[in-house]
């Protein structure tokens, strides 16, 4: 069942869309270390790593603030989500996690702006009543290898006919990434992480449910290792990164006529990204900090208008308040010198949206279509560059048709349209990002694209599979623009502006087979192919052709697990790619490397090892800034009660 491609529970296979799941099980059994490393597993999705402490997901090509993350129908994305790669998925505490939806080529109707390439909405444990009071938990330590981690997590679970309450703490420490053969220890990109995670869900009445959760994630002293390696700096790193999230949902049946059911989510949710750094020979230290504190509120509907139709709508409300500010702190004087921050401070950006999806299924065919309007209100005040007030808006729409070939099979057509609002980090930034220094622009309009698909599903008791032809057309596309010879603080020039026209087309295929008893084979494979219309050139950062094939045994209360992920060499590069100095020159050369997993379960006892990179391999995911896991063993110890 997925949830992100209509905001209600529905049938992945009969769903017409590209979405994929993630499951605990999956996670735990394959000792996957962070939510961005965890979403390589699942096909269509390619995973670059700025640094250990970070992850961004590609979905069709993009990545950044051009795709939206999720966490329970709460929007991650917020007014300062960058261009490019980012670590923001990074703050979702997988222990936490029961399962992650990747919606590729859609959101934008359900969810609102950014899902030019997809939505990922990553779902916390569910809670369920009890006719009788149940107590439990579990406690789990996991090690790696040369001090790559170590890990704790306590849970505690309750619950009773009327409430049910869920709570978790996760301590971890992250030694030095060490890479494969030639590369060793990378230092430094080790860190220090804390979460802690609650959850309680009340029965008000027989129909009417209130739950409440509340997520604070910290990590700490998390270095930028290319930033140190490759740019001259002593000391570059997020200090601190962290996010906080609580909300209330009322949930009702109604059952009434055509009302089926509704509910009601108010959350504040807050994210604060400090940054430390300090050139070699420099006695100054630049302190950055961000904050985002960003109050959302959504209603929606459910309405049952026969057997055949059925819709959701809702409307919907965002509102982020931005606090930024910068100090350089002369170490050797004690000296302390305020600045602007990276982002105008105190800027504000409201979102108002209304959406209505609705699904009609018959005998051999099934129709979905949807549409949202959103509009926005953007309100900058600053010193150094002036004032301004932006109100962009969006009407976008979705439409597929799919046909049921029979009970095992379907095919199926959709478009999706898809938009991206300015937000304060493209309209206010002001300062050295990567290896650039940006100034802002007031003057930009909201990113568009439109995604065609044409899709297969087949699922029978031993086979199943999926195949996806897809083009993305994308314009007013928003990007930083080289200003002449132009420098600054020793950087060169860049400014935001709505100045090209590009598309995004390539296939995803994924198939699974039962060949025997408690056998099993996966195979994966994606191909993205992405133009620059306006600079004539490939667009930046698309993934080379990458793909995974696995064998798992599962007799009993063992299971044992072989895969070989691999990527093809990436040497189509835009102009960017070529300056980026994460990219090797001539390109990212292209790798494979095999992992090995093993499992064994009984009663309360669950123990899993996993031996990553068995040759060693020397590998790097195509525009990361370190490289991939040398040949390593992780091991989990795993105890409920």
């Amino acid at each position: 069942m997925v949830v992100t491609a209509q905001r209600s529970a529905k049938p992945s296979f009969f769903t017409p869309e590209a979405i994929q799941v993630l499951k605990s099980k999956t996670i735990q059994s394959r000792q996957l270390r962070s939510s961005p490393e965890a979403l390589s597993a699942l096909p269509g999705l390619f995973v670059q790593k700025t640094n250990h402490g970070g992850g961004s997901p590609f979905l069709r090509g993009l990545t950044g603030n051009q795709t939206l993350l999720l966490i329970d129908g709460i929007r991650l994305n917020n007014a300062t989500f960058r261009y490019g790669p980012n670590q923001y998925f990074n703050t979702l505490d997988l222990f936490s996690l029961e399962k992650i939806e990747a919606l590729r080529g859609g959101g934008s109707v359900q969810y609102g702006s950014d899902a030019l390439g997809g939505t990922v909405q990553a779902f916390s444990r569910s809670l369920e009543l009890s006719e009788k009071a149940d107590l439990g938990g579990g406690v789990y330590l996991r090690g790696a290898t040369q001090g790559m981690e170590q890990t704790a997590r306590a849970e505690l679970q309750h619950r009773t006919r009327r409430t049910a309450f869920g709570a978790g703490i996760t301590w971890r420490s992250f030694g030095d990434l060490v890479g494969g053969d030639t590369t060793g220890r990378q230092n430094p990109s080790g860190y220090r992480e804390f979460d802690i995670d609650l959850k309680g869900k009340i029965a008000l009445s027989k129909t009417t449910t209130l739950s409440l959760a509340h997520q604070n994630v910290r990590q700490n002293e998390v270095p930028v290792f290319h930033k140190v390696q490759l740019e001259n700096f002593a000391i570059n790193q997020f200090e601190p990164q962290r996010r906080v999230l609580s909300y209330a949902r009322l949930e009702q049946s109604l059952n009434r006529g055509i009302w089926k059911s509704m509910s009601v989510t108010t959350s504040l949710h807050k994210t604060e990204e400090g940054r430390e750094s300090r050139k070699n020979g420099s006695s100054i230290l630049r302190i950055e900090n961000d904050q985002v504190r960003s109050l959302g509120a959504n209603a929606q509907i459910t309405n049952v208008f026969g057997k055949k139709w059925s819709s959701n709508s809702g409307v919907e409300v965002y509102h982020d308040l931005v606090n930024s500010t910068r100090i350089d702190l002369n170490q050797n004087t004690g000296e302390v010198t305020s600045k602007r921050g990276l982002y105008p401070d105190n800027a504000t950006m409201l979102s108002l949206a209304a959406y209505t999806l609705h699904e009609f299924d018959l005998k051999h065919w099934n129709f979905t279509a949807g549409v949202r309007w959103n509009t926005f209100a953007i309100q900058v005040e600053d010193e150094t560059i002036g004032a301004a007030k932006l109100s962009p808006s969006a009407l976008v729409g979705n439409a597929a048709v799919l046909y049921k070939l029979n009970r095992q099979s379907n095919v199926f057509v959709s478009t999706n349209s898809g938009f991206r609002t300015p937000n304060i980090d493209d309209l206010g930034t002001l300062g050295i990002v990567d290896f650039r220094f940006e100034t802002p622009n007031y003057d930009l309009k909201p990113e568009r694209s439109i995604n065609f698909q044409l899709g297969y599903k087949l699922k029978t008791n031993r086979l199943q599979g999926e195949f996806y032809l897809y083009r993305n057309e994308l314009r007013n596309l928003i990007t930083r623009i080289k200003q002449d010879t132009q420098t600054m603080q020793g950087y060169p020039l860049y400014q935001k502006e709505n100045a090209e026209k590009a598309y995004v087309q390539g296939l995803e295929t994924a198939w699974t087979f039962d060949f025997a008893p408690n056998w099993s084979a996966e195979g994966t494979i994606t191909y993205t192919y992405g133009q620059n219309l306006t600079a004539k050139e490939p667009m930046r950062r698309i993934p080379p052709v990458f793909g995974r094939l696995a064998l798992e045994f599962k007799p009993a209360a063992w299971s044992f697990g072989a895969e070989v992920f691999a990527a093809g060499k990436q040497d189509r590069l835009a102009k960017g790619d070529t300056e980026d100095n994460r990219i090797p020159k001539g390109g990212t050369p292209g790798w494979r490397v095999l992992n090995l997993h093993a499992g064994y379960q009984w009663r309360f006892l669950q123990v899993q090892l996993t031996a990553l990179n068995l040759f060693d391999v020397d590998y790097r995911t195509h525009g990361s800034g370190v490289n991939g896991y040398g040949r390593s063993v992780f091991a989990t110890l795993g105890l409920r009660f």
